[in-house]
Protein backbone atom coordinates (compact mmCIF):
# COMPACT_ATOMS: atom_id res chain seq x y z
CA UNK A 1 0.00 0.00 0.00
CA UNK A 2 1.36 3.56 -0.79
CA UNK A 3 2.44 6.35 1.69
CA UNK A 4 -0.75 7.69 0.05
CA UNK A 5 -3.21 5.04 0.48
CA UNK A 6 -1.93 4.56 3.92
CA UNK A 7 -2.76 8.44 4.87
CA UNK A 8 -6.46 8.12 3.28
CA UNK A 9 -7.00 4.92 5.34
CA UNK A 10 -5.97 6.45 8.57
CA UNK A 11 -8.22 9.54 7.61
CA UNK A 12 -11.00 8.14 6.69
CA UNK A 13 -10.84 5.82 10.17
CA UNK A 14 -10.49 9.28 12.11
CA UNK A 15 -13.38 10.23 10.63
CA UNK A 16 -15.75 7.87 11.22
CA UNK A 17 -14.90 7.49 14.61
CA UNK A 18 -15.37 11.46 14.55
CA UNK A 19 -19.01 11.29 12.87
CA UNK A 20 -19.92 8.56 15.30
CA UNK A 21 -18.87 10.39 18.23
CA UNK A 22 -20.74 13.15 17.04
CA UNK A 23 -23.65 11.55 16.54
CA UNK A 24 -24.45 9.41 19.58
CA UNK A 25 -23.08 11.41 21.96
CA UNK A 26 -25.90 11.86 23.64
CA UNK A 27 -25.84 8.13 24.64
CA UNK A 28 -22.00 7.75 24.48
CA UNK A 29 -21.67 8.80 28.55
CA UNK A 30 -22.27 5.55 30.34
CA UNK A 31 -20.87 3.62 27.95
CA UNK A 32 -17.08 5.87 28.28
CA UNK A 33 -17.58 6.25 32.04
CA UNK A 34 -17.23 2.30 31.83
CA UNK A 35 -14.42 1.84 29.20
CA UNK A 36 -12.64 4.58 31.12
CA UNK A 37 -13.59 2.69 35.08
CA UNK A 38 -12.50 -0.70 33.52
CA UNK A 39 -8.56 1.04 31.75
CA UNK A 40 -8.15 2.35 35.23
CA UNK A 41 -8.84 -0.13 37.15
CA UNK A 42 -7.33 -3.03 34.75
CA UNK A 43 -3.48 -2.67 36.36
CA UNK A 44 -5.37 -3.42 39.48
CA UNK A 45 -6.98 -6.90 37.99
CA UNK A 46 -3.60 -7.88 36.67
CA UNK A 47 -2.02 -8.04 40.03
CA UNK A 48 -4.68 -9.69 41.31
CA UNK A 49 -4.19 -12.12 39.04
CA UNK A 50 -0.45 -12.60 39.99
CA UNK A 51 -1.32 -12.92 43.22
CA UNK A 52 -3.61 -16.15 42.18
CA UNK A 53 -6.59 -15.10 41.44
CA UNK A 54 -8.43 -15.73 38.42
CA UNK A 55 -9.70 -13.00 36.17
CA UNK A 56 -13.47 -13.00 37.09
CA UNK A 57 -12.82 -12.63 40.93
CA UNK A 58 -10.73 -10.34 40.44
CA UNK A 59 -13.07 -8.59 38.39
CA UNK A 60 -15.49 -8.99 40.54
CA UNK A 61 -13.96 -7.69 43.96
CA UNK A 62 -12.20 -4.59 42.08
CA UNK A 63 -15.37 -3.46 40.87
CA UNK A 64 -17.51 -4.28 44.04
CA UNK A 65 -14.85 -2.03 46.46
CA UNK A 66 -15.04 0.32 43.39
CA UNK A 67 -19.00 0.32 43.75
CA UNK A 68 -18.77 0.35 47.83
CA UNK A 69 -17.13 3.55 47.62
CA UNK A 70 -19.00 5.33 45.26
CA UNK A 71 -22.18 4.10 47.37
CA UNK A 72 -20.75 5.36 50.60
CA UNK A 73 -19.43 8.83 48.53
CA UNK A 74 -23.18 9.35 47.57
CA UNK A 75 -24.72 8.15 50.66
CA UNK A 76 -22.30 10.09 53.52
CA UNK A 77 -20.95 13.11 51.43
CA UNK A 78 -23.18 14.09 48.34
CA UNK A 79 -26.50 15.11 50.28
CA UNK A 80 -24.13 17.88 52.18
CA UNK A 81 -22.76 18.87 48.95
CA UNK A 82 -26.34 19.22 47.53
CA UNK A 83 -27.66 20.72 50.45
CA UNK A 84 -24.70 23.48 50.08
CA UNK A 85 -24.86 24.38 46.48
CA UNK A 86 -28.58 24.58 46.94
CA UNK A 87 -28.06 27.15 49.39
CA UNK A 88 -25.23 29.13 47.48
CA UNK A 89 -27.85 29.03 44.67
CA UNK A 90 -30.37 30.32 46.98
CA UNK A 91 -28.11 33.25 48.63
CA UNK A 92 -25.95 34.02 45.68
CA UNK A 93 -27.60 37.20 44.66
CA UNK A 94 -27.30 38.52 48.39
CA UNK A 95 -23.96 37.30 48.95
CA UNK A 96 -23.12 39.27 45.43
CA UNK A 97 -25.02 42.23 46.33
CA UNK A 98 -23.48 42.84 49.94
CA UNK A 99 -19.80 42.11 47.88
CA UNK A 100 -20.80 44.93 45.62
CA UNK A 101 -21.61 47.17 48.78
CA UNK A 102 -18.36 46.39 50.56
CA UNK A 103 -16.29 46.91 47.35
CA UNK A 104 -18.43 50.33 46.22
CA UNK A 105 -17.79 51.34 49.65
CA UNK A 106 -14.09 50.80 50.50
CA UNK A 107 -12.95 51.76 47.15
CA UNK A 108 -10.68 54.29 47.43
CA UNK A 109 -11.34 57.61 46.54
CA UNK A 110 -7.60 58.46 44.57
CA UNK A 111 -8.55 55.47 42.36
CA UNK A 112 -11.93 56.60 40.75
CA UNK A 113 -10.28 60.00 40.64
CA UNK A 114 -8.02 58.84 38.06
CA UNK A 115 -9.75 56.18 36.31
CA UNK A 116 -12.35 58.99 35.63
CA UNK A 117 -15.16 56.64 36.93
CA UNK A 118 -17.65 57.21 39.02
CA UNK A 119 -18.68 55.81 42.34
CA UNK A 120 -22.25 55.32 40.25
CA UNK A 121 -21.00 54.04 37.31
CA UNK A 122 -18.75 51.78 38.92
CA UNK A 123 -21.57 50.02 40.80
CA UNK A 124 -23.69 49.92 37.70
CA UNK A 125 -21.04 48.22 36.27
CA UNK A 126 -20.25 45.56 39.14
CA UNK A 127 -23.96 45.33 38.86
CA UNK A 128 -24.44 44.41 35.37
CA UNK A 129 -21.32 42.15 35.67
CA UNK A 130 -22.90 40.30 38.93
CA UNK A 131 -25.65 39.83 36.79
CA UNK A 132 -24.30 38.47 33.86
CA UNK A 133 -22.05 35.85 36.10
CA UNK A 134 -25.46 34.68 37.91
CA UNK A 135 -27.31 34.81 34.72
CA UNK A 136 -24.21 32.10 33.25
CA UNK A 137 -23.98 29.95 36.28
CA UNK A 138 -27.77 29.77 35.42
CA UNK A 139 -27.59 28.91 32.18
CA UNK A 140 -24.61 26.52 32.99
CA UNK A 141 -26.76 24.57 35.81
CA UNK A 142 -28.92 24.34 33.09
CA UNK A 143 -27.14 22.80 29.91
CA UNK A 144 -25.66 20.26 32.36
CA UNK A 145 -29.43 19.21 33.52
CA UNK A 146 -30.25 19.18 30.51
CA UNK A 147 -27.11 17.39 29.07
CA UNK A 148 -28.40 14.43 31.76
CA UNK A 149 -31.61 14.48 30.37
CA UNK A 150 -30.30 13.64 27.14
CA UNK A 151 -28.53 10.78 28.56
CA UNK A 152 -32.19 8.84 28.91
CA UNK A 153 -31.64 9.61 32.42
CA UNK A 154 -29.20 10.02 35.70
CA UNK A 155 -29.92 6.37 36.60
CA UNK A 156 -28.55 5.14 33.43
CA UNK A 157 -25.09 6.41 34.32
CA UNK A 158 -25.29 4.68 37.62
CA UNK A 159 -26.79 0.83 35.92
CA UNK A 160 -25.03 0.87 32.54
CA UNK A 161 -21.14 1.47 33.51
CA UNK A 162 -20.78 -0.83 36.03
CA UNK A 163 -21.73 -3.47 33.68
CA UNK A 164 -19.94 -1.99 30.75
CA UNK A 165 -16.81 -1.67 33.33
CA UNK A 166 -17.42 -5.49 34.35
CA UNK A 167 -17.85 -6.82 30.90
CA UNK A 168 -14.80 -5.01 29.62
CA UNK A 169 -12.33 -5.57 32.65
CA UNK A 170 -13.51 -9.44 32.31
CA UNK A 171 -12.04 -9.32 28.52
CA UNK A 172 -9.59 -6.73 29.01
CA UNK A 173 -6.67 -8.86 27.90
CA UNK A 174 -8.78 -10.44 25.28
CA UNK A 175 -10.01 -7.69 23.25
CA UNK A 176 -6.37 -6.23 23.28
CA UNK A 177 -5.00 -9.48 21.58
CA UNK A 178 -7.69 -9.30 19.19
CA UNK A 179 -6.99 -6.20 18.21
CA UNK A 180 -3.56 -6.61 17.83
CA UNK A 181 -4.07 -9.93 15.66
CA UNK A 182 -5.91 -6.86 13.23
CA UNK A 183 -2.46 -4.98 12.52
CA UNK A 184 -0.90 -4.43 9.36
CA UNK A 185 1.90 -7.09 9.42
CA UNK A 186 4.16 -4.65 8.08
CA UNK A 187 4.00 -1.63 10.41
CA UNK A 188 2.42 -3.62 13.43
CA UNK A 189 5.66 -3.07 14.96
CA UNK A 190 5.48 1.00 14.83
CA UNK A 191 1.78 0.83 16.08
CA UNK A 192 2.85 -1.19 19.08
CA UNK A 193 5.37 1.43 19.76
CA UNK A 194 2.85 4.14 19.37
CA UNK A 195 0.14 2.45 21.68
CA UNK A 196 2.62 1.66 23.73
CA UNK A 197 3.86 5.49 23.75
CA UNK A 198 0.02 6.40 23.96
CA UNK A 199 -1.08 4.44 26.91
CA UNK A 200 1.98 5.49 29.31
CA UNK A 201 0.88 9.08 28.21
CA UNK A 202 -2.87 8.12 28.85
CA UNK A 203 -2.36 6.58 31.90
CA UNK A 204 0.39 8.26 33.57
CA UNK A 205 -1.60 11.56 33.06
CA UNK A 206 -5.05 10.41 33.39
CA UNK A 207 -4.31 8.62 37.03
CA UNK A 208 -1.74 10.77 38.16
CA UNK A 209 -4.27 13.91 37.73
CA UNK A 210 -7.54 11.90 39.06
CA UNK A 211 -5.17 11.71 42.35
CA UNK A 212 -4.29 15.66 42.15
CA UNK A 213 -7.59 16.32 42.19
CA UNK A 214 -8.86 13.81 44.86
CA UNK A 215 -5.98 15.47 47.14
CA UNK A 216 -6.49 18.65 46.29
CA UNK A 217 -10.34 18.42 46.90
CA UNK A 218 -9.92 16.99 49.92
CA UNK A 219 -7.52 19.60 51.48
CA UNK A 220 -9.53 22.80 50.29
CA UNK A 221 -12.61 21.14 51.67
CA UNK A 222 -11.33 20.18 54.98
CA UNK A 223 -8.90 23.33 55.57
CA UNK A 224 -11.80 25.64 54.68
CA UNK A 225 -14.27 24.25 56.73
CA UNK A 226 -11.63 23.95 59.60
CA UNK A 227 -11.12 28.29 58.64
CA UNK A 228 -14.97 28.54 59.06
CA UNK A 229 -16.09 29.51 55.57
CA UNK A 230 -19.67 29.29 54.44
CA UNK A 231 -19.77 26.42 51.80
CA UNK A 232 -16.38 26.02 52.55
CA UNK A 233 -16.56 21.86 51.27
CA UNK A 234 -18.40 22.89 48.35
CA UNK A 235 -15.90 25.09 47.47
CA UNK A 236 -12.86 23.02 48.37
CA UNK A 237 -14.42 20.18 46.16
CA UNK A 238 -15.53 22.08 43.36
CA UNK A 239 -12.14 23.88 43.19
CA UNK A 240 -10.36 20.25 43.11
CA UNK A 241 -12.64 19.14 40.78
CA UNK A 242 -12.23 21.42 38.31
CA UNK A 243 -7.86 21.25 39.31
CA UNK A 244 -7.62 19.26 36.13
CA UNK A 245 -7.43 22.28 34.03
CA UNK A 246 -4.20 24.54 34.54
CA UNK A 247 -4.52 27.16 37.17
CA UNK A 248 -8.25 27.28 36.50
CA UNK A 249 -9.58 25.08 39.54
CA UNK A 250 -7.45 27.32 41.84
CA UNK A 251 -8.26 30.73 40.23
CA UNK A 252 -12.28 30.24 40.36
CA UNK A 253 -11.57 28.92 44.14
CA UNK A 254 -9.48 31.66 44.95
CA UNK A 255 -12.34 34.23 43.57
CA UNK A 256 -15.04 32.53 45.09
CA UNK A 257 -13.86 32.00 48.36
CA UNK A 258 -11.86 35.01 48.94
CA UNK A 259 -15.52 36.80 48.07
CA UNK A 260 -17.56 34.88 50.58
CA UNK A 261 -15.00 35.62 53.05
CA UNK A 262 -15.48 38.64 52.73
CA UNK A 263 -19.09 39.03 52.89
CA UNK A 264 -18.55 36.66 56.03
CA UNK A 265 -15.82 38.05 58.20
CA UNK A 266 -15.73 41.62 56.98
CA UNK A 267 -13.46 43.59 58.54
CA UNK A 268 -11.59 40.81 60.09
CA UNK A 269 -8.82 40.46 58.21
CA UNK A 270 -7.11 37.53 59.42
CA UNK A 271 -9.76 35.15 58.29
CA UNK A 272 -9.66 36.41 54.67
CA UNK A 273 -6.25 36.06 54.55
CA UNK A 274 -6.86 32.30 56.14
CA UNK A 275 -8.63 31.67 53.51
CA UNK A 276 -6.29 32.87 50.50
CA UNK A 277 -3.51 31.56 52.54
CA UNK A 278 -4.90 27.86 52.06
CA UNK A 279 -5.24 28.49 48.42
CA UNK A 280 -1.83 29.54 47.99
CA UNK A 281 -0.37 26.33 49.91
CA UNK A 282 -2.58 24.27 47.82
CA UNK A 283 -0.56 25.72 44.59
CA UNK A 284 2.78 25.00 46.65
CA UNK A 285 1.84 21.82 47.12
CA UNK A 286 0.38 21.31 43.34
CA UNK A 287 3.27 22.72 41.99
CA UNK A 288 6.19 21.40 43.77
CA UNK A 289 4.85 18.06 45.16
CA UNK A 290 1.76 16.55 43.20
CA UNK A 291 2.55 17.06 39.95
CA UNK A 292 5.88 16.52 39.64
CA UNK A 293 5.17 13.31 41.89
CA UNK A 294 1.72 11.95 40.21
CA UNK A 295 1.72 13.56 36.69
CA UNK A 296 4.88 14.79 35.50
CA UNK A 297 5.04 15.54 31.90
CA UNK A 298 3.13 12.24 30.90
CA UNK A 299 0.78 13.84 28.19
CA UNK A 300 3.99 16.16 26.97
CA UNK A 301 0.91 18.29 26.21
CA UNK A 302 1.71 21.96 26.74
CA UNK A 303 -1.12 23.31 29.33
CA UNK A 304 -2.27 25.99 26.71
CA UNK A 305 -2.85 22.79 24.22
CA UNK A 306 -4.56 20.92 26.94
CA UNK A 307 -7.35 23.78 27.57
CA UNK A 308 -7.96 24.08 24.14
CA UNK A 309 -8.75 20.47 23.67
CA UNK A 310 -10.67 20.53 27.00
CA UNK A 311 -12.47 23.53 24.99
CA UNK A 312 -12.71 22.24 21.66
CA UNK A 313 -13.63 18.51 22.67
CA UNK A 314 -16.68 19.91 24.65
CA UNK A 315 -17.78 22.28 21.86
CA UNK A 316 -17.81 19.66 19.31
CA UNK A 317 -19.13 16.36 21.30
CA UNK A 318 -20.51 17.94 24.50
CA UNK A 319 -20.21 16.55 28.08
CA UNK A 320 -18.74 13.33 26.21
CA UNK A 321 -15.84 15.37 24.75
CA UNK A 322 -14.67 16.58 27.62
CA UNK A 323 -14.62 12.88 28.95
CA UNK A 324 -12.47 12.07 25.57
CA UNK A 325 -10.77 15.15 25.51
CA UNK A 326 -7.56 14.50 27.49
CA UNK A 327 -6.89 10.85 26.18
CA UNK A 328 -7.24 12.18 22.64
CA UNK A 329 -5.17 15.44 23.19
CA UNK A 330 -2.56 13.22 24.39
CA UNK A 331 -2.55 10.37 21.76
CA UNK A 332 -3.09 13.23 19.13
CA UNK A 333 0.51 14.53 20.71
CA UNK A 334 1.98 11.15 20.20
CA UNK A 335 0.97 11.37 16.61
CA UNK A 336 2.52 14.61 15.80
CA UNK A 337 5.81 13.77 17.47
CA UNK A 338 5.93 10.47 15.50
CA UNK A 339 5.03 12.34 12.28
CA UNK A 340 7.53 15.12 13.51
CA UNK A 341 10.16 12.60 13.61
CA UNK A 342 9.34 10.68 9.96
CA UNK A 343 9.45 14.28 8.95
CA UNK A 344 12.87 14.85 9.93
CA UNK A 345 14.36 11.70 9.11
CA UNK A 346 12.85 12.07 5.10
CA UNK A 347 15.18 13.16 2.22
CA UNK A 348 12.43 16.00 1.96
CA UNK A 349 13.88 17.77 5.13
CA UNK A 350 17.51 17.12 5.04
CA UNK A 351 17.33 17.92 1.53
CA UNK A 352 19.86 16.06 -1.17
CA UNK A 353 22.92 16.29 0.43
CA UNK A 354 21.34 14.55 3.40
CA UNK A 355 22.36 17.05 6.01
CA UNK A 356 20.06 17.96 9.25
CA UNK A 357 20.47 20.54 12.00
CA UNK A 358 19.87 20.50 16.07
CA UNK A 359 16.13 20.34 15.26
CA UNK A 360 15.66 16.83 14.76
CA UNK A 361 17.92 16.05 18.08
CA UNK A 362 15.55 18.36 20.14
CA UNK A 363 12.74 16.74 18.83
CA UNK A 364 13.82 12.99 19.62
CA UNK A 365 14.03 14.07 22.91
Amino acid sequence: MTLRRQVQFWLMSLAICCIFVYIFSSVLLPFVAGMAVAYLLDPVCDQLEKFGMGRMWATLTILLAFVLILVLFFVLLLPVLGNQLSLFLENFPELASKLQSLLSQHMPANLTQISGISQEDLQSSMSNLIGQGASFIGKLAQSIWSGGQALLSILSLFVVTPVVAFYLLLDWDRMVARIDSWLPRDHQDDIRELAREMDGAVAGFVRGQVSVCVILGSFYAVSLAMVGLNFGLLIGMGAGLVSFIPFVGASLGLIVSVGVAMVQFWPDWPWIAAVAAVFAVGQFLEGNILQPKLVGDSTGLHPVSLMFALFAFGYLFGFVGMLIAVPAAAMIGVLARFALRQYLASPFYKGTDGTSNAAEKSVSE
